[in-house]
């Protein structure tokens, strides 16, 4: 096995040890009251509560309660500063996500499929795929499903940085003011 073979397998293992503890500890923490106690200190908090939610609203372990504070959160604010807020902190939840994800993962996965990495890569340099990676990623952040999916759709296209802010804190502001909307046509 070569250095850089050896090398790779060592990251790889790394990277899958962090999303299984996140998991490990995602899993400790909805099966414990912390979450629900944490989500309705946050909503008292108003403006402050969007924005800690926004963050949550990212992760797929945390996007369900998320929606639905920022939902009740909309219906005693304003839809579009609650959607303002919330974005800024999806923004920043995204960021983290996107820098794992188009820094580490994108490598790993190529790694992983080593024996078509030379073809992936080809596509993978087409303006073409990069843009329609883009544009789905776009549509899965802006939608209600957890971003992981979007943002790594994004880091495999190679998003720069600030390409990604633009798309990110666009598609989260939409995505929270349809859950605002929403919550607020059901009063």
């Amino acid at each position: 096995m070569s250095r850089r073979s050896s090398r790779q397998y060592s990251h790889l293992y790394q990277n899958f040890g962090i999303v299984a503890l996140s998991i490990l500890i995602a899993v400790l923490i909805s099966k414990s009251a912390t979450l629900e106690i944490f989500l309705v200190n946050i909503g008292e908090q108003r403006l402050i509560g969007s924005f800690f939610t926004g963050i949550l609203f990212t992760s797929v372990f945390t996007a369900a309660p998320a929606a639905v504070l920022l939902g009740e959160l909309a219906q005693t604010n304003s839809v579009w500063l609650v959607a303002l807020t919330g974005a800024i902190g999806a923004l920043i939840g995204d960021f983290v996500i996107f820098r794992f994800v188009r820094d580490r993962l994108s490598e790993d996965m190529l790694f992983l499929l080593n024996h078509r990495k030379r073809r992936f890569k080809k596509i993978l340099k087409l303006p073409t795929a990069r843009w329609v990676l883009a544009i789905v990623g776009f549509l899965v952040v802006a939608s209600p499903l957890p971003d992981e999916l979007g943002v790594t759709l994004l880091g495999f296209a190679k998003t720069r940085h600030k390409i990604f802010f633009f798309i990110s804190f666009l598609a989260n502001f939409l995505g929270i003011l349809a859950v605002g909307w929403a919550a607020q046509s059901v009063i």
